[in-house]
């Protein structure tokens, strides 16, 4: 007569589960890349103080199907070549940016940002109508 032997059931560990998880949450912390925020200062037209009498001043539409200054069409990377050729003199050009149709936020935000690498203009966005 064999005699079977019992098996005791071990309890299960999950310490190496605890493990595991804690690896992985180490790994996608390290890994993720975290957005840095920037601000860009504007000012709206409608606080001007009344002393731009003798400034250029240069109008950049910002459209959905592309930028124009002063009624000429521009591209995003001639932009500041263009400002810096039209705004040549003395005072410091002063550039005025309506956004008309359906622009993104983006768009606009990069227009901005393209902008104020620039060290001696002024820049105003104009509120929409």
């Amino acid at each position: 007569m064999a005699l079977r032997r019992v098996r005791r059931r071990r309890r299960a560990s999950i310490t190496s589960l605890i493990d595991v998880i804690f690896l992985l949450l180490l790994f996608f912390m390290l890994a993720s890349t975290f957005s840095t925020f920037s601000e860009i200062d504007i000012s709206s037209t409608a606080s001007g103080n009344g002393e731009a009498a003798d400034t250029t001043i240069l109008i950049l539409t910002v459209g959905s199907n592309g930028l124009l200054l002063d009624d000429q069409p521009v591209r995003l990377d001639h932009l500041t070549h263009r400002v810096e050729r039209l705004g040549s003199g003395e005072d410091t050009p002063i550039v005025a940016v309506s956004v008309i149709g359906d622009v993104t936020t983006q768009t606009l935000i990069d227009v901005l940002s393209q902008l104020k690498r620039m060290p001696r203009i002024e820049i105003m966005v104009m509120e929409p109508t």
